[in-house]
C-alpha cells in the first residue's frame, strides 16, 4: 500500500501513484517522475465513437490535501520529451469525472506547448504558447472557489492561461503533480523550484 510522503516546500503530504514512479531529489529539492508508457488523463468529449484517443485514467500522480482557504503553487517544469503528448502536470483533483491539469506538453509540431484540461464529465482542453526550451514554470492558484493557471518563462512576468471552477464544495480538492506519455513509452519529468503560499493573488489578468 502507497504511503503519503513529505515534499519539502509543501506543508502537506502527497500520495503518489504509483509508489515506483516517484521519487524526492533531496539534493535538488526536486520531485522526479517517471512516465508510465501509454498513460494519460484525459475523458474523451467524443465518446466511444470518436476519432479521438481513446479515454485513459492511468497517469502517474502524487496528491495531497492543501490548507483551506486562498493559495498559490508554483514550481519549474523541466520534460525530457519523446513522444506526442508527454507532459510534466500540475494537477488538481476532486475525483474520476471531475479534475484539471496544467500541462508542459510535447505538441503536434514537435514542440513543447502549454496546455490546459479541465474535465466535468468529459474533458475541455486548450492549447495556449509553444515554448523554445524544454522547461517553463507553472502556478496555479485559488482564490475564494476560483482556480487560475498562469505560465511564465522566467518565473517573473506570468501569463494567464485559465480561470475555472471545479465546484464550491472544496474540501474534497486536491493538488499536486502528475506525469503522463499517452503515445510513447515514458518520460521523466523534473519538478523544481517549488513555492507555495498563502498569499491571496491580487489580479486574475496580471498574475500579480
Amino acid at each position: 500500500m502507497n504511503s503519503p510522503i513529505d515534499v519539502a516546500g509543501l506543508p502537506f503530504p502527497l500520495l503518489p501513484k504509483p509508489a515506483q514512479a516517484w521519487l524526492f531529489d533531496a539534493e535538488r529539492a526536486a520531485v522526479v517522475a517517471q512516465a508510465l508508457p501509454h498513460s494519460d488523463l484525459y475523458v474523451n468529449p467524443g465518446g466511444a465513437d470518436s476519432v479521438d484517443a481513446e479515454s485513459l485514467l492511468n497517469a502517474a500522480t502524487l496528491l495531497g490535501t492543501p490548507p483551506p482557504g486562498d493559495f498559490q503553487l508554483s514550481c519549474r517544469v523541466q520534460v525530457e520529451f519523446g513522444s506526442l503528448f508527454d507532459a510534466g502536470v500540475l494537477l488538481l483533483w476532486l475525483d474520476e469525472r471531475n479534475w484539471a491539469k496544467f500541462c508542459f506538453e510535447y505538441s503536434p509540431a514537435s514542440r513543447p506547448m502549454v496546455v490546459s484540461v479541465v474535465t466535468r464529465g468529459v474533458s475541455d482542453d486548450a492549447n495556449s504558447f509553444t515554448v523554445a526550451e524544454p522547461v517553463i514554470w507553472l502556478r496555479v492558484s485559488r482564490v475564494g472557489g476560483v482556480y487560475a493557471y498562469h505560465a511564465s518563462t522566467d518565473a517573473q512576468d506570468w501569463q494567464l492561461i485559465r480561470v475555472f471552477s471545479l465546484g464550491q464544495d472544496l474540501d474534497g480538492h486536491q493538488i499536486g503533480f502528475e506525469a503522463q506519455s499517452p503515445t510513447g513509452e515514458g518520460c521523466r519529468v523534473v519538478f523544481d523550484r517549488l513555492r507555495f503560499s498563502r498569499e491571496r493573488l491580487t489580479d486574475l489578468r496580471d498574475g500579480s
